[in-house]
């Protein structure tokens, strides 16, 4: 499995797949038992050391120190990561992510969505060039996983490399250059739209005010039509090419006498790729 640079890369899988222990290997907080890695041009197992300094973390528990202020906090790790000019890159995250007017309350007292702001702003406080998210919008609400989810589109368009675990498939979808699904092995490594492409093909849907068998017939034969079902009043024809091969079925089916409402692509979710290749995996 390769991850290129600047590339959000989603990590998919159910519980007890092997995502988060993946991310502790690559970010060298535990030891692989076999096989190589290497993180942004350092070796697993060899440059610990530099992959941690070079790498941000976000786990799915915080754990911050909640006796400590939010600028505590930051400000501590600044230090170990040895950040330049670390009071005004404290700054700049707590403003990033909405903190700035509760910097100098205990984290004790921060809602769960609060705390996993924080973290995230941990996660980034020594700028890495690779960042590992474990559930980044977990427990929070749709106001400020919009705000980690803005974040994460600006980091991409820095550049950086994002690695993420998440269970949330629509933002997977959304976020997501490419995506891996695990299931204690790859199952598949792909962008979702070709994953999609791969397992449900691409379907069109032609919305007739009234469908007759001869028009069912009509399309069927057409050369490049791999398959027609009737869906009530409309026809789901499934297509290699559907912007060169939806005009000619269009025509076909008004010289017909047809009366086409509307055309659309019908479009499987991520959801349904995901369940799909799980099941799969399991038989």
């Amino acid at each position: 499995m390769h991850v290129d640079e600047g590339e959000v890369f989603g990590f998919l899988g159910p519980n007890g797949a092997g995502k988060t222990t993946t991310v502790r290997m690559l970010a060298c907080l535990i030891a692989p038992s076999a096989g190589e890695a290497i993180v942004n041009g350092l070796r697993v197992g060899q440059d610990n050391t530099a992959i941690r300094r070079c790498v941000g973390v976000l786990t799915e528990s915080p754990g911050l120190y909640e006796t400590l202020s939010a600028y505590q906090n930051l400000a501590f790790y600044a230090d170990l990561y040895e950040v330049e000019n670390s009071k005004k890159q404290v700054e700049k995250y707590l403003r990033m992510l909405d903190l700035w007017e509760r910097r100098n309350e205990a984290v004790a007292g921060f809602s769960k969505g609060m705390k996993q702001k924080l973290a995230i702003a941990r996660a980034l406080i020594h700028e890495p060039t690779v960042l590992f998210l474990d559930e980044p919008t977990a427990a929070l609400d749709p106001e400020a996983s919009k705000i980690v989810r803005d974040f994460i589109v600006e980091l991409k368009s820095e550049k950086r490399t994002i690695f993420m675990c998440t269970h949330n498939l629509d933002e997977a979808e959304r976020l997501c250059d490419r995506i891996a699904v695990l299931k204690t092995h790859l199952i598949a490594v792909d962008t979702p739209e070709n994953l999609r492409r791969q397992l449900f093909g691409r379907k069109t849907v032609i919305h007739l005010k009234t469908v007759e068998q001869h028009m069912i017939a009509a399309v069927r034969e057409l050369d490049f039509v791999q398959s027609v079902q009737q869906a009530d009043h409309a026809l789901l024809v499934t297509l290699s090419d559907p912007e060169e091969q939806n005009p000619i079925i269009v025509q076909k089916l008004v010289q017909m006498g047809a009366q086409v409402q509307f055309v659309n692509e019908l479009k499987h979710s991520l959801e349904d790729v995901y369940l799909t290749l799980v099941k799969e995996a399991g038989q």
